[in-house]
């Protein structure tokens, strides 16, 4: 029995600051995550086993070796696969579970056991020793690039005359610089548990951001119609874009295990393995070529922006979509051409994270303003607000769809004058010029973020509510839990259509028995698809009721109201509960299929032009850091962030997701490090080698503002913005901040102390 206390008593509906809706469960254990749930009789623990070589021929596997050992039950391979040995997020271009004749990246998965015991499983993938004649490995962007290796062709998108508007600027100006990649860093790691039964059915419990996906692929490796598979996931322990496509074929190894031995299966990657065998974020090489005028207003832009995929093609294309429509973020350029490209390299297979390419976009303007600075003499924030889209500079994107500059602006000056920025500038300044070794930096940045999946069938989604005889509800859709909120959030809005406690609705486990062909829960369309498909539900059976209400009371439908659990009109009145027993008695259904899709968008992906963003979500947050010139040690001292949400459905959801993607994106930006070495092996594998942000790394003085009364132009779910992925690009005012304080002219990203300290020094 759940003893905990109720969400918050008798407070229903938007806006209401609820907490998430198993918090307290996860502070006191009582979250089960999918490696606490009771194991089924017979349960078979796997394991893979991962290739130790980046690049080469391999033989056929003998799997002999682990079937010898105590424990193991069976070992398969490629050969073993009665589906298609694929599990590309597309179905277009192959990307095998199990690698076959040649080995791609160092990690790749070569075979799975199975066994009684997860140590033995473990140690059959030890005894095997596959034979690999080893091949050159392309192991960076620019070998990649030099080999002309591309997993797809250009994204690029151009408007005006960009050869003609460079040569005839005052100022040509020049840059490159990288951004590496990141570690998802989950809490819970990739796990999988399928239980096959009747008639070739397989159940599968999915630590996944895509149960529609877990099912295809699935039932394309084991060979059978999707109605065979139901995938379902009450909550995960984080996924940031992790679990969107890697969860899938971890989730069909483990179906795969369980059809071929009848017996159920747990996949559990160690988080080595995982770090091994699954994808990151994209590390980027940007070379680009700008023209100013005098005053640094930036006439034209070519930039190339180059992305490490990695070995297979995975999510790639939507990561450089993203990348090339948001490398000018809020500004403008006349002339501009933006080249992405996507190279193959024999490393992982890099994937969604929190983002989508839309932070590594972003940073493209950063560069280009310093670079203008300097070359013009002036402060990059002035320049800053002069190239700002939209007043005298043009609103339109380069692909056609216009930006609110009057928003950009407010957003951008309240975030000034919340950190009293003329003040801090003075001081950091006077400071500078007293300290010996300490130097403090002050920068900023400023973010519109488009808001809708760039592959149109992608924006829609589906929902079912029931409403109980005695007034509960009942309410499921196709949107996962993975700590961000979202359950509460939809629940809210279901809530608000009853006008009943939010206690009243109970929130159940995803699973595509209950709401087929889903999308992922990625590109901050979370709240936005499942909250519109969920108030379409409950819409509809509120109707039904008033209808019941109405004939009831003699009255018209239009007068019957839903408030604070009890339903009205004029002097007649009842419980909610009683009505749903009425409506039962009278025949009246009380389910209701719910279905949304995203209006007002469409996307050309040959002439790269169209409408791809329902909206866009603006904020702007300011940084100050202190640097050690002797080590390049350095501290964000403090932050102030402004974030537009809109109408915010849930503020201490939001607040809770704006301060977490800050983290997040300053770990990206100054100490999470990926490391190969130059046999191509990940040397980061684990927290005592890959450096995630701590309390150290937290600011002492942390100031965050939901903007007040921000409008929301488009037709969002109680006029509300997204939330989940926007703000961890407000983490780039930290890197602008390092930059103000060492004055570098290039400062890599993750800017780790060695990387400052050699910036410093000219390096």
């Amino acid at each position: 029995m759940d003893t905990l206390p109720p969400l918050r008593p008798s407070r229903t509906g938007m806006g209401a600051a609820l907490r998430q809706d198993s918090a307290l469960k996860h502070a006191t254990g009582e979250a089960q995550f999918l490696d606490d749930l009771p194991e089924p009789p017979g349960l078979l623990h796997a394991a893979l086993a991962l290739s130790p070589v980046a690049h080469g021929t391999l033989a056929p596997l003998d799997l002999a070796a682990a079937r010898a050992v105590a424990g193991v039950v069976a070992a398969f391979g490629p050969e073993d696969v009665p589906g298609r040995n694929d599990i590309s997020p597309s179905g277009r271009v192959a990307e095998v579970l199990f690698a076959t004749g040649t080995v791609e990246h160092w990690g790749q998965p070569l075979a799975l056991v199975v066994a009684t015991t997860r140590d033995a499983a473990l140690a059959g993938a030890a005894a095997l020793r596959p034979q690999i004649a080893p091949l050159p490995a392309l192991l960076s962007v620019e070998a990649a690039l030099e080999a002309r290796a591309l997993l797809m062709p250009p994204q690029v998108i151009a408007r005006g005359d960009c050869e003609a508007a460079l040569a005839a600027a005052p100022r040509r100006i020049r840059g490159e610089f990288r951004c590496g990649g990141q570690e998802h860093f989950y809490l819970e790691g990739q796990i999988a548990l399928a239980v096959p039964g009747e008639d070739g059915d397989i159940a599968l419990h999915s630590s996944t951001q895509h149960p529609t996906e877990v099912q295809h692929i699935a039932a394309r490796v084991v060979g059978c119609d999707h109605n065979r598979i139901t995938v379902q996931c009450r909550r995960m322990g984080g996924g940031f874009g992790g679990k969107e496509s890697n969860a899938s074929w971890v989730a069909a190894a483990a179906a795969l295990a369980a059809r071929l031995t009848g017996r159920p299966v747990k996949l559990r990657l160690s988080r080595k393995a995982d770090m091994a065998a699954t994808g990151k974020r994209h590390p980027f090489l940007y070379r680009w070529q700008a023209g100013t005028d005098a005053e640094g207003r930036i006439l034209a832009l070519d930039a190339t922006l180059a992305a490490e995929g990695g070995h297979s093609l995975d999510l790639s294309g939507g990561v450089i979509f993203r990348a090339v429509t948001h490398a000018l973020n809020a500004y403008d350029v006349p002339a501009v051409r933006i080249t992405g490209l996507a190279c193959k390299t024999n490393t992982v297979s890099n994937t969604a994270f929190r983002g989508f390419g839309g932070p590594q976009g972003a940073l493209l303007m950063e560069d280009v303003l310093f670079g203008a600075a300097r070359a013009t003499g002036r402060a990059v924030d002035a320049l800053r607000e002069l190239n700002f889209a939209g007043g005298p500079n043009g609103a339109d994107t380069p692909y056609g769809q216009a930006l609110e500059g009057e928003l950009i602006r407010r957003v951008w000056a309240e975030a000034r004058q919340g950190a009293e920025w003329e003040r801090r500038r003075a001081e950091a300044d006077a400071f500078n010029a007293s300290h010996p070794t300490l130097r403090k930096g002050l920068g900023g940045f400023a973010l519109a973020f488009g808001i809708s999946f760039g592959i149109m069938a992608m924006n829609q989604a589906g929902a079912l509510v029931h409403v109980y005889t005695d007034g509960s509800i009942r309410l499921n859709h196709g949107g996962t839990e993975m700590g961000q909120g979202l359950f509460i959030k939809i629940a809210q809005v279901v809530a608000e259509v009853f006008g009943v406690e939010v206690e009243r609705i109970r929130i159940t486990a995803t699973s595509t028995a209950e709401v087929p062909n889903t999308s992922p829960t990625a590109a901050s369309t979370g709240s936005d698809l499942n909250g519109w498909a969920a108030h379409q539900a409950a819409s509809a059976i509120r109707g039904r009721m008033a209808g019941v209400a109405a004939a009831l009371w003699n009255v018209e439908a239009a007068e019957v109201q839903f408030a604070e659990g009890r339903v009205t009109a004029g002097n007649h009145a009842m419980e909610f509960g009683e009505l749903a027993h009425q409506c039962w008695a009278q025949r009246v259904s009380l389910s209701a299929t719910g279905f949304y899709k995203t209006p007002d968008i469409h996307w050309d992906p040959v002439a790269m032009r169209g409408q791809p963003f329902f909206y866009f979500s603006y904020g702007a947050a300011l940084a100050e850091v202190l640097v050690d010139t002797l080590t390049g040690e350095h501290r964000v001292t403090r932050a102030d962030l402004v974030q537009d949400c809109g109408r915010s459905l849930n503020p201490a959801i939001d607040r809770g997701q704006i301060e977490g993607a800050f983290v997040q994106g300053l770990g990206w930006l100054t100490c999470e490090e990926l490391w190969w070495d130059q046999a191509g092996r990940l040397r980061t594998l684990g927290p005592s080698t890959y450096k995630i942000p701590g309390s150290r790394e937290m600011p002492p003085v942390f100031n965050l503002r939901l903007l007040e009364n921000a409008p929301a132009r488009a037709n969002t779910i109680f006029r509300s913005k997204a939330v989940g992925e926007p703000p961890l690009l407000l983490a780039t005012c930290v890197w602008n901040a390092l930059r103000d304080a060492t004055g570098a002219a290039r400062l890599d990203l993750p800017a780790t102390p060695e990387r400052v300290l050699a910036a410093l020094r000219g390096g």
